[in-house]
């Protein structure tokens, strides 16, 4: 089940904590791709939440701080 409404909320550590790690990894993927599509569009046209790129970022940053707690583990 992928996270609802990643790309445009932030985050909770602990809706993160609950999926899998394959899931995270797929979602980590979706959302790089995402915010790709994101700053390629920013560059082109006008974006009307410039704030999304920065929710994206740190949703990212979230969910590779909890990838990097179940290597460490």
């Amino acid at each position: 089940m992928p996270l609802k409404d990643a790309e445009k909320k932030p985050l909770r550590g602990e809706q993160i904590r609950e999926l899998p790690t394959d899931e995270l990894a797929t979602e980590l993927s979706r959302l790089k791709e995402a915010r790709f599509r994101l700053r390629f569009r920013s560059a082109t046209e006008a974006v009307e939440q410039t704030a999304q790129i920065r929710v994206l970022r740190r949703n990212i940053a979230r969910i590779e701080t909890i990838l990097r707690e179940r290597v460490k583990a």
